[in-house]
């Protein structure tokens, strides 16, 4: 332990410049693109695919769907795939071979052997994991030669997709699928195809499938566990730093045992938290960083900045109850000089409702209120609601 002490308000100070939500002049952090604003954040949650979209309006002024889109799906500037915690994110390019050694290859293989016992459970293939193996490589093939296709059509190109399976028997929310979804879920967790364009509009969540060599051809680099490891955790601590050890085993998803093989390569700073707990920084990461000019921020359901810590009472205070959902899904979120004061919800018609959850003065008001009327010009005619609803989502939207 070193005697460096880092306060909330510095923590703050850190997250507004660092996650591109305080722009005040020479100096100021400010995103200059979409994958600008995926590289500072390290990766962008997309299970709510709007998430994704309204994360890079909050941070890159003027910014619209079709800026978002034409980096997914024609620059390729950014890849969706599967990450931390089986989670779908939106990443840089130089940052998804990192995502797929240090996560997604571990979860395909779990999913996979899951697939393996569910076909065999089910008794409907003979040696299910030579049927699985011929399947996969049918489906790739099949997506290559489309270049691009939905499930629907991969399943009428390679017909044994439509096999049925069981899932939670005995349960109340048992069902009878097709094997299409896990599949494909396995073929993009190991890295053989992606997620492009969606069906719908940008808030849809179902997508088509295109070939890795879309975005990487000849197929993602390949890196080991533990040099991606590293480096994961090394672009958490630069862009969440300070955090702890309990922050980065939940943001990760992994054991304590892989979290500490990380940072014995990295060899972090550890600092003094004002809550009296230790934090840990880069090892040149622990100078103050200049506090930014007050600033607003309306924050998404699932935006990465209030999702990137799991001890969150320095900028949340107590309104989780408020604000998550009870499996841990924060909702959209007002923010006020680095810290959570509210939430949001847009109506039917188009209207951003706010409700602060404490006392904020005048000047905040004002200010998210300007704040409030960008997104909606950011949004357009779009109309969506978050995957997760919240109590205070709920409440707005009853009103």
């Amino acid at each position: 332990m070193t005697d460096v002490k880092i306060s909330d308000e510095q923590r703050r100070a850190r997250l507004g410049r660092r996650h591109l939500l305080a722009a005040d002049g020479p100096g100021a952090a400010t995103g200059s693109s979409v994958a600008d604003v995926a590289e500072h954040l390290v990766a962008l949650h997309s299970t709510d695919p709007a998430s994704v979209f309204l994360s890079v309006f909050a941070r890159l002024p003027g910014s619209g769907p079709a800026d978002v889109e034409r980096a997914l799906y024609d620059d390729r500037s950014v890849v969706r795939m599967l990450g931390m915690r089986r989670t779908v994110f939106v990443v840089p390019r130089d940052v998804a071979p990192i995502v797929q050694a240090a996560a997604a290859r571990a979860i395909g293989a779990r999913e996979r052997i899951m697939t393996i016992r569910i076909l065999t459970e089910a008794g409907t293939v003979e040696d299910p994991a030579q049927w699985l193996t011929d399947v996969e490589k049918s489906t790739v093939d099949a997506v290559a030669v489309r270049g691009e296709a939905t499930g629907s059509q991969l399943s009428t190109d390679e017909p044994r997709l439509r096999t049925r399976i069981h899932l939670a028997q005995g349960k109340a929310y048992a069902a009878s699928v097709n094997v299409t979804t896990r599949v494909l879920l396995g073929l993009a967790a190991a890295g053989h195809i992606v997620r492009g364009r969606p069906r719908g509009s940008w808030i849809s969540s179902q997508y088509h499938w295109s070939p890795m060599e879309r975005w990487f051809p000849g197929g993602l680099p390949e890196l080991s566990t533990e040099d991606a490891s590293e480096a994961l955790v090394r672009r958490w601590l630069g862009a969440f730093g300070p955090g702890t050890q309990k922050d980065i085993r939940w943001w990760t998803g992994w054991t304590a045992g892989q979290v500490n093989k990380a940072l014995a390569r990295i060899q972090p700073v550890e600092v003094s938290l004002e809550s009296g707990g230790t934090g840990l920084v880069l090892p040149d990461d622990v100078a103050p960083v200049r506090a930014p000019k007050p600033w607003a921020a309306l924050l998404p359901a699932l935006d990465p900045t209030p999702m990137g810590w799991v001890e969150r009472d320095w900028f949340l205070g107590p309104h989780a109850g408020a604000l998550f959902d009870r499996s841990g899904n924060i909702g959209p979120t007002i923010w006020w000089r680095g810290r959570i004061v509210g939430g949001w919800a847009q109506r039917p018609d188009g209207e951003i409702l706010l409700r602060f959850l404490e006392d904020v003065g005048h000047d905040a008001v004002t200010a998210v209120d300007r704040v409030a009327e960008r997104l909606a010009s950011a949004i357009g005619p779009t109309r969506f609601r978050s995957r997760f609803p919240t109590p205070l989502e709920k409440q707005l939207l009853a009103t």
